[in-house]
């Protein structure tokens, strides 16, 4: 696709930004080349990529060539990673070799199972994401990874490899270990979301709950240039190691805002209760200004093609909690559409996603761990790709404070105590 980076060159981005404070400020240097742009970079091209795109004006989003959706009903998340990360889905051979190397690498190193109990304890309150950092850098480290700069593609790709095998074995033992019980060792036999299923529970997930979270995972291994994939390319840009960079990303992820809204979702369904609370419940919360968790998206301007999906799959599986989303999806569009006139405003991944992920047995502080099990291959492509452009990712920012230079103040003397 043809685009413009952001570059000192680039006369592409002229959007006005909001009008800054007023406080009094120096002119920027001529030198600088800087130019204005909306607030949060929203629609502004900083980088070309091959790894997919999001068309929010349609309701499509694809991995390379292909559609998301259909990929996520029609393929495995093995061949969905291998598309990522090589270009490519795989013929049969690619992918019997594809999963040998996959599997082999979900065993964690010594050295990071043996430190997992004190991370576990050391990040209780902030659950198994919050380890995740820490013991994400530790295994990089243990495995000996080198700065992306240092390394040639081969290197960076096995990294790669090595670093999303890792993450759901590290995810589920932080989880078990934080609730007392003992870490489960990954089975080379299941494949990726079923063993991922049986590490955070202990058993063996039947084939409905295993490929309802399959499906997940897959539609929600990339997604354009959200907060966390960015974060991943930024410090890519840097030349450090992958480890480093993925760590970044689990850390934009874990806001509220990007990929902790699944669980708040289905606390929304668990504070409406029942039927005849939606809308006095809803209307309250939109009156108020209250952001209804599940509901919205900046990109799209259509319903959101995750959440179809996903409701499919809810549907699929049936039971109490699906009616229940389903009724307060419809009374919370149509409040929408009566309170705010004008503005599309639909589910997003995050509503049905929780619903799906609840009927699979993940509880609900597993929900953005889990995400994380999946965006870890589009943050990896994204890292591979950002690597092979050598020049750093470095915007500029408009001051606001007071004018500069000013004199620095001397410090007063301190008085001296009487005898």
């Amino acid at each position: 696709m043809a685009t413009t980076p952001l570059a000192p060159t680039d006369t592409a981005s002229t959007a006005t930004a909001p009008t800054a404070p007023t406080a009094p400020t120096a002119p920027a240097s001529p030198a600088t080349h800087a130019h204005d742009v909306p607030h949060g970079l929203k629609g502004v091209v900083v980088a070309e990529t091959a790894l997919g795109d999001v068309r929010g004006t349609e309701g499509f989003y694809h991995y390379r060539q292909y559609s998301a959706v259909e990929l996520a009903e029609t393929r495995s998340f093995e061949d969905v990673w291998h598309l990522m990360l090589h270009g490519t889905l795989p013929d049969a051979a690619q992918r019997a070799a594809f999963t040998a190397r996959t599997t082999e690498a979900r065993f964690l190193p010594p050295a990071v199972r043996d430190a997992l109990p004190a991370i576990a304890r050391a990040g209780a309150s902030g659950g198994p994401l919050a380890g995740l950092r820490t013991a994400l850098s530790l295994a990089g480290a243990a495995s000996g990874f080198q700065p992306l700069y240092d390394i040639d593609r081969g290197q960076r790709l096995d990294d790669a490899v090595t670093s999303c095998a890792l993450v759901p074995t590290l995810l589920a033992a932080l989880h078990r270990l934080g609730r007392g019980l003992e870490p489960v060792e990954p089975r080379p036999d299941l494949p990726y979301a079923a063993n991922y299923l049986y590490m955070v529970t202990g058993s063996e997930p039947d084939a409905v709950r295993a490929r309802a979270v399959e499906r997940y995972l897959v539609s929600t291994v990339d997604h354009g240039f959200n907060a966390s994939t960015f974060t991943a390319r930024v410090i890519a840009s840097t030349g450090a190691d992958l480890a480093g960079c993925l760590a970044g990303a689990i850390g934009a992820l874990s806001g509220p805002l990007h990929g902790g809204a699944p669980s708040r979702a289905l606390d929304t369904l668990d504070a409406i209760g029942t039927v005849d609370r939606i809308d006095p419940w809803i209307r309250e919360h939109v009156l108020a200004g209250d952001r209804i968790m599940g509901f919205g998206h900046p990109v799209y301007r259509t319903e959101d093609p995750r959440s179809r999906m996903l409701k499919a799959i809810a549907q699929e599986m049936g039971g109490p909690l699906v009616d229940f989303a389903v009724a307060v999806e419809e009374r919370v569009e149509a409040i929408l559409a009566e309170l705010k006139p004008g503005r599309e405003l639909h589910t997003n991944v995050e509503f049905y996603a929780g619903v799906v992920m609840e009927l699979s047995g993940l509880p609900r502080e597993m929900f953005t761990p889990t995400f994380a099990a999946a965006r870890v291959v589009g943050w990896s492509a994204n890292i591979l790709e950002q690597a092979e452009d050598s020049k750093i990712i470095r915007p500029a920012a408009r001051y606001v404070g007071p004018p500069a230079p000013q004199p620095v103040p001397e410090l007063a003397p301190q008085p001296v105590p009487e005898a």
